[in-house]
């Protein structure tokens, strides 16, 4: 299974409309994740052209977000692998501890929020930020994430600069 993961478009202030680079990415994707700070229903329907969509609130998420159905946090098996996704993780101290707490199932957590991306993993428990696509702010570039899943276990991860 592919699975592209996208956090913190903020549209339409950052995202009019799905970015080449982006675009180039889903195609083939069996899976869309969006963790958050999409900002406006319309570019969870614009991936869904693409790709079947999950996506958690984000902070700057109005209620459009949550009538399309993106719940705060959301916990999900993708082929067998256990999967938690939520916007905001809380500070970079102390992360994979308090994931692993509230996510005890978890395999993966993905979140957004910070904008930075990040692939860490301690104690059987792997945490990833895709960043942004749309604002890098002091990253060298705006960044998706890329997940290869099969038969429950994490055969690839990527972070891939998309501007």
């Amino acid at each position: 299974m592919r699975v592209v993961v996208l956090s913190d478009t903020h549209a339409p202030r950052r995202w009019r409309s799905c970015p080449p680079a982006v675009a180039a990415q889903l195609r083939g994707a069996g899976l869309i994740l969006h963790a958050g700070d999409v900002c406006t229903a319309a570019v969870l329907d614009e991936l869904a052209a693409y790709a079947p969509v999950q996506a958690v609130l984000g902070n700057n998420d109005g209620p459009d977000v949550a009538a399309w159905g993106a719940p705060p946090e959301l916990e999900l098996d993708l082929d067998g692998l256990a999967v938690a996704m939520l916007h905001d993780s809380g500070q970079a101290a102390g992360r994979l501890a308090r994931m692993h707490r509230r996510f005890p199932r978890a395999e993966l957590v993905i979140f957004g929020h910070s904008h930075i991306p990040l692939d860490q993993s301690a104690g059987g428990l792997r945490i990833f930020n895709p960043g942004s696509p749309t604002d890098r702010r002091r990253q060298p570039a705006g960044t998706i994430g890329l997940l290869e899943i099969h038969g429950g276990r994490l055969a690839g991860v990527s972070i891939i600069a998309v501007s």
